[in-house]
């Protein structure tokens, strides 16, 4: 199988490692914007930028062509860009007829001048986006509890493959399932999504707990009621209760929420420190996609009618609208309720 990954941060590059390491002899191909970034990896052997511990397969091949010739000689495509650039990516493998599926976890910021009661007035899943821009593609989404770094260098980690197409679920499995990596087919790609996506605010939440030593019975009650309130939102948008007791929903909630190289969970230790949110951005030198997917996760909820009381605790923190301690009181102050509801 040729295999194209495009974007060589530090989960592109992992996975484009893995993908080599696979037993089929496929043909892996990890694509950089950047230029002058490639030319450092064939130098060094290396991606020193993302992963400066961990050599490149030597049968890695490294490409800054277009995208798009890339793409069509390519049997599989998987996109690691941030969020933000999965639209655009879409846009330009759109005229190509091949399977691609996406390893950003998020949903995308609302766009500059979107209409409040128009079709852009929330940010996206990555299959919502899809369905716009590239219809007519084979498209899915790669999620579960994975830290790059562990899977560059080699360690067991377990995805899902989720789409609603069987052939693309089929194709991912062959092409990362290998000794390290153990790779399960799912078709309900909105509960993976809105699993990767919510995750990600809720380890915010743990890390605030975390920074102001609340203690682990608190984080505990945290990821309990954080996955009692990614359930009912992917509910309300379609997706299957199961699907949150899985990789996509519980694994990686616990990964994210507990592990220290979480980057969210970094910056809502970094807020209970007393940084500021640009402080917290910046320190960390990559993406958190909790910080950006955060409104949205609480916008969608409030037009669907769903409860979700750590991520408006988190959107408030975010937006200076309460400090650290005072979003903990809020919560504990909330009236007594049923478990259940």
């Amino acid at each position: 199988m040729r295999i194209l990954v495009a974007g060589a941060g530090a989960w592109g590059t992992a996975l484009a490692m893995g993908a080599c390491a696979a037993p089929a002899a496929h043909h892996v191909t990890l694509w950089a914007r950047d230029a002058a970034q490639l030319a450092e990896m064939r130098r060094s052997g290396r991606n020193a930028r993302y992963l400066p511990d961990n050599p490149l397969p030597a049968r890695l091949a490294l490409s800054a062509d277009t995208l798009a010739e890339q793409a069509r000689a390519a049997d599989l495509v998987i996109v690691a860009t941030p969020m933000a650039g999965l639209r655009e990516t879409l846009q330009q493998l759109a005229p190509w007829p091949v399977p691609v599926a996406w390893l950003c976890k998020g949903f995308e910021r609302v766009r500059d001048g979107a209409d409040a009661g128009g079709s852009a007035a929330f940010g996206l899943l990555g299959h919502e986006i899809a369905a716009q821009v590239a219809p007519q593609l084979a498209v899915g989404a790669l999620s579960g509890p994975s830290f790059a770094r562990e899977v560059a260098e080699g360690r067991p980690t377990a995805l899902v493959a989720a789409s609603p197409n069987a052939e693309l679920r089929q194709a991912l499995v062959e092409a990362l399932h290998g000794p390290a990596l153990r790779v399960y087919a799912n078709d309900d790609i909105v509960g993976v999504e809105v699993g990767g996506a919510v995750k990600n605010v809720l380890a915010i939440a743990t890390g605030l707990c975390d920074g102001l030593n609340l203690g682990l019975n608190a984080r505990a009650a945290l990821i309990t009621r954080g996955l009692a309130e990614m359930t009912r939102l992917g509910l309300a948008l379609g997706a299957r209760a199961d699907t949150f007791m899985g990789l996509s929903g519980l694994g990686d909630l616990v990964l994210t929420a507990t592990g220290d190289l979480s980057r969210n969970r970094q910056v809502g230790q970094l807020l209970a420190a007393g940084h500021t949110l640009q402080q917290a951005v910046d320190s960390l030198g990559h993406v958190a996609e909790g910080v950006y997917s955060a409104r949205t996760v609480v916008q969608r909820a409030r037009l669907l009618g769903v409860e979700m009381p750590i991520s408006e605790c988190v959107v408030a923190l975010l937006d200076g609208q309460v400090q650290a301690r005072d979003a903990v009181a809020a919560l504990m102050g909330r009236g007594p309720k049923g478990e259940t509801h």
